[in-house]
């Protein structure tokens, strides 16, 4: 059975503390990468994050290569994720088993950083149960969630703890959790590589549409993305 697939910084250094005369320090400003999901249910503006530049840099060379253009949200649970990116999915006939589609090449390594949290509206990589936790190189989910009380991230914090010890939540990333929602369980087990900034509500729309018993939709959510810087 085939598995499912559930960022430059200048230092300018000046002699004995000083600048050198005539010359100016300017301090080069990095650009963030803005991506636009365009569905026939709206659209959802990403800013793809800086820390994770192995994900990022795939998903732009993606985009740029127009591979998602016409590919499904295949895969959509309200109070989880929905996930799309599949290239089996573009001319998938309704009654397809999706989610195990590749673009050509090999897996992109994790990229887990503890300040990327799955927060509603989290973009994160879909991968299989391999055991370096690699991601897919193409298939991604954007996370809907729900509110997580204190006790639901105690456990699942000492969970985490397991295999990182060194791992906590800040009171931010709590206060997050329990007023915006997510789903924390995911944490350091899937790489997160961006986040909404626009569109939640289009997430909200395309986890609310009904589905089969293989969490498809049953009308066709496509997708189209491009950059937008």
């Amino acid at each position: 059975m085939r598995n499912r697939l559930i960022f430059i910084m200048a230092i300018c250094i000046g002699l004995n503390g000083f600048s050198q005369p005539g010359k100016t320090n300017t301090k080069i400003v990095h650009k963030p990468v803005l991506v636009q999901i365009s569905t026939n249910l709206g659209d959802i503006v990403i800013q793809l994050s800086d820390s994770t530049p192995l994900h990022r840099d795939n998903f732009v060379k993606l985009v740029q290569a127009h591979f998602f253009d016409s590919l499904l949200f295949h895969r959509v649970i309200q109070g989880f994720m929905i996930q799309g990116g599949d290239p089996e999915s573009k001319y998938a006939d309704s009654t397809a088993m999706l989610g195990a589609g590749e673009a050509p090449g090999d897996r992109i390594p994790a990229e887990f950083n503890t300040t990327l949290i799955h927060k509603k509206g989290a973009l994160a990589a879909a991968r299989d149960d391999n055991p370096m936790k690699a991601s897919s190189n193409c298939q991604f989910y954007i996370v809907q969630g729900k509110k997580i009380t204190d006790e639901q991230l105690n456990n699942i914090e000492c969970n985490i703890r397991m295999e990182n010890p060194s791992f906590y939540y800040t009171d931010a990333q709590r206060k997050i959790y329990k007023t915006l929602g997510g789903t924390p369980m995911l944490d350091q087990n899937y790489t997160v590589f961006g986040y909404v900034i626009k569109g939640l509500d289009v997430v909200d729309k395309i986890a609310a549409q009904p589905t089969n018993q293989n969490d498809r939709p049953l009308k066709n959510v496509r997708m189209k993305i491009k950059l937008l810087n």
